[in-house]
């Protein structure tokens, strides 16, 4: 039994360092200042491989310490959004796959389009709140740009977790 925690706790801690790593690596700026990345890709492999619990912690931990290195005023919004997505893709993809280890492609779809649209939800009302961002309604300019990174990570991570789900590298914790 301490085997499994350990396991669970070494992938939990290697998914929030995937989600930082992802974010911070591949940048491509926005016009509000912000960028589009790959980290998403990372938040939603952390919830169908983790679960909602430990998928939450690592996707909003990780993608948080990314933030720290050069956007911080959007660290306790990223915590909470992409430990939200995870929560939210972990929890329907438990729920639509039945629990099964093999992932359902509608499975995959709908749990990770649902938390990629809350994504984009949740950084518009971040930034459109007049603490701490205070863009207003100039907050949906950066609206498009988060939708694409949401059709990106939603795609590679699919792709991913189909490929692992044919090996062994899939087995859930």
């Amino acid at each position: 039994m301490p085997d499994e925690k350990v396991k669970k706790l070494v992938l939990a801690s290697l998914f929030a360092a995937l989600a930082a790593v992802m974010t911070t690596v591949i940048r491509v700026p926005s016009p509000m200042g912000g960028y589009v990345n790959l980290g998403d890709c990372a938040v939603l492999l952390a919830a169908w491989v983790l679960g909602p619990g430990l998928g939450c912690a690592a996707a909003g931990l990780g993608s948080m310490l990314s933030d720290l290195l050069g956007y911080p005023l959007y660290a306790p919004g990223t915590l909470v959004i992409k430990g939200g997505m995870a929560l939210l893709a972990g929890w329907l993809f438990r729920r639509l796959s039945k629990g099964g280890n093999a992932p359902a492609f509608p499975a995959l779809l709908v749990s990770g389009g649902l938390a990629e649209a809350l994504m984009v939800a949740g950084y518009f009302l971040y930034e459109a709140a007049p603490f701490p961002v205070g863009l207003g309604l100039a907050a949906l300019a950066n609206v498009p740009f988060n939708a694409v990174q949401g059709v990106f990570g939603l795609a590679s991570a699919s792709a991913v977790c189909l490929v692992l789900s044919r090996s062994r590298a899939l087995a859930r914790p």
